[in-house]
């Protein structure tokens, strides 16, 4: 099944507003980064960002060959960004980095095939059914 969503050029900036972030964050000399006070919450920021900007495509793309391609793509982009990490000097490229990217958007592509990938779906059809028109 693949439900229409009416806001989707919505969803889609906002998506594409995630991966901006993402690629400003792996690339900015100094990016923000909260101390939680755990000991590898690097990788728990690399595997929440790709997670999330994961979950948010599978919300868009219901078929099984789009997420397949998101996946990839995004496995991609976390690795290539990585790498160009290792030009600047006051950054460095990890490859632990790069499995808590891909292990980010692996989990959210497996949730995709639950229930939970209709989580945009949901939200329009209670939220926004009074302004869609069919």
């Amino acid at each position: 099944m693949n439900p229409e969503l009416h806001y989707k050029p919505l969803w889609l900036a906002i998506g594409y507003g995630i991966v901006a972030l993402i690629v400003y964050l792996s690339v900015a000399s100094a990016p923000p980064m909260p101390d939680i006070g755990f000991e590898w919450q690097d990788k728990l920021y690399h595997l929440l960002a790709y997670f999330t900007v994961m979950f948010w495509f599978v919300q868009l793309y219901h078929r099984g060959r789009q997420q397949l391609m998101y996946a990839a793509g995004f496995i991609v982009m976390g690795v290539g960004l990585e790498y160009i990490q290792s030009f600047d000097p006051q950054r460095y490229s990890e490859w632990q980095d790069m499995v808590a990217n891909s292990t980010g958007v692996v989990v959210a592509w497996l949730l995709a095939k639950t229930g939970l990938c209709n989580v945009l779906v949901n939200i329009e059809g209670k939220y926004f059914s009074a302004n869609v028109r069919k």
